[in-house]
């Protein structure tokens, strides 16, 4: 049986740290901001932890489930 290909859509949008923690990206940063608060556009800044119920199958398509 051959490897498992990377997914490679997966693997632009999420991080995988080290301790095999899933990070995100905000969505939403590119226009239409204005009418955010300010502790929203701060908090888009910021890369967020992925749901554990996801970070299963993120993990599996890009290939770093060990």
């Amino acid at each position: 049986m051959g490897k498992q290909k990377t997914h490679k859509a997966t693997a632009k949008r999420f991080t995988i740290t080290k301790t095999k923690k899933v990070l995100k990206r905000h969505g939403g940063q590119d226009h239409f901001n204005a009418r955010d608060t300010g502790n929203k556009t701060r908090q888009k800044r910021k890369d967020s932890e992925l749901s554990k119920a996801f970070r299963k199958t993120v993990l599996m398509l890009s290939n770093n489930l060990s």
